[in-house]
Parts: structure tokens; C-alpha cells; sequence
């Protein structure tokens, strides 16, 4: 019985140490440290062809950030990502569960959205393809040479006010694959938008079904005729 204890301590010591590596490994893994071994450290020059939001916007009216990367080198970068901060503030205001409130209101991300699943759903605002992990940053996938990425943002501004939007853009996720300027500057900018407090005046065509600027032309008052 004695010896039967004793070698039942043994194996399950033995299955601790085996479990415990077992375990070591698959964490590192999964880890950073494993994560970041599949990216190589390399700067790929790019090349920011186009960076668009517009400089006057209301409340409620949609608009789209626009930003278009080229790969300026001749490797292929490995994911094409852009960082977006500012879409968000943090508020002062006293007792809020979150202090994070939006600016913007993001209704799609860059990329594809998803088809609708087989079930039946309900989906309101589709994040878009691009959509990773990591807070604000969207990846579009790998990047031939010469060859462009378009990142469209839909989004519809809340807050009145002026607000500065910073763009940075990378090669990967894992932080090792740089993107950087020919002139070897980092790959970022910024716009800012002023925001009016009150959205724009606009009324439904009923032959058209669009919505336009302006009144309804059924409540614009006649203007008496001159003698």
C-alpha cells in the first residue's frame, strides 16, 4: 500500500512538471512573445495618397473619413493597418459609468461587411471587415508593391465643437513591420473638423424618396406677387 502511495505521488508529480510544460508552451503560444517571432522587424516605405474628412459638418449628418495607403516599396507589407484615435473623448462630467464618449459614431469600418448569416438577425451597424482587437486600429490584410488600400470610415458626428482627428498607419499588429515616409517621417497625419450644433435643414422628395437640402417646398410660404 505504502509503495502504491509512493508511486502514485510520483506520477502525479510527473504529470504536474509535463502539465506545467505543456501549459509554458501553449501560453507562449499564444503570447506576445511567439506572436511577434512571425513578424519580421522590417520599415516598408508608403505613401498616403489621399486623407479626406470634411472641415465643416453638423449634428446628425453622416460623413466619411477617407484614407488611401500605397505601398511605396518593393516587398510586400504584411498587413496594412491604420490607427484612428480622437473618435472618442474622455468626459469629466462626475459619477459616469464609462468616461469614453463619442465624437464620431462609427456605422462601418474599412472592409468588406459580412454577408447576413443563414439565422435570422438583426445587425445595425456592421463594423466592417477591417475591424481588429486592438482599440481604433482597422488592418486590411497584405499589401503588394505598388499597390493601394482604400480605408473609408462612415460616420455620423454627435458632439459639436472642433475636433482633430490623428491617423497613424503600420505594416502589421505585432509592432515589429514599420511603415514609414520615403523621407523616413512617420506614416501620420491629422484632420480636424468643426462641428455645428444643429443639423442641416433637409426634407424627403416624396417622388424620389432621397433626401435633399433644404425645406420642404409644401411649407415654403409663397411670396406675394409685386404690383
Amino acid at each position: 500500500m505504502a509503495l502504491a502511495v509512493r508511486v502514485g505521488k510520483l506520477l502525479s508529480g510527473v504529470s504536474l512538471v509535463v502539465c506545467g510544460a505543456f501549459l509554458a508552451a501553449f501560453t507562449s503560444g499564444c503570447g506576445s512573445a511567439q506572436r511577434n517571432a512571425r513578424e519580421v522587424a522590417r520599415t516598408y516605405p508608403v505613401e498616403i495618397l489621399r486623407a479626406r474628412f470634411p472641415a465643416k459638418q453638423a449634428i446628425a449628418r453622416d460623413e466619411r473619413f477617407t484614407l488611401v495607403v500605397r505601398n511605396a516599396g518593393a516587398r510586400t507589407i504584411p498587413n496594412i493597418a491604420v490607427t484612428l484615435d480622437s473618435f472618442y473623448y474622455t468626459s469629466t462630467y462626475p459619477k459616469l459609468s464609462v468616461r469614453k464618449r463619442p465624437v464620431w459614431i462609427v456605422n462601418t469600418g474599412p472592409g468588406r461587411v459580412a454577408t447576413s448569416p443563414p439565422i435570422q438577425t438583426e445587425e445595425v451597424n456592421p463594423p466592417g471587415g477591417g475591424e481588429t482587437a486592438f482599440v481604433n486600429t482597422w488592418a486590411l490584410g497584405a499589401l503588394a508593391p505598388h499597390a493601394s488600400r482604400f480605408f473609408i470610415w462612415h460616420v455620423t458626428p454627435v458632439k459639436a465643437g472642433v475636433h482633430t482627428v490623428h491617423y497613424t498607419v503600420a505594416a502589421g499588429l505585432d509592432g515589429k513591420a514599420l511603415a514609414r515616409l520615403a523621407g523616413g517621417g512617420l506614416a501620420a497625419g491629422s484632420l480636424t473638423a468643426s462641428i455645428a450644433p444643429t443639423p442641416p435643414r433637409t426634407h424627403v422628395n416624396p417622388e424620389t424618396g432621397e433626401i435633399e437640402p433644404g425645406p420642404h417646398p409644401a411649407f415654403v410660404k409663397e411670396q406675394p406677387a409685386s404690383e
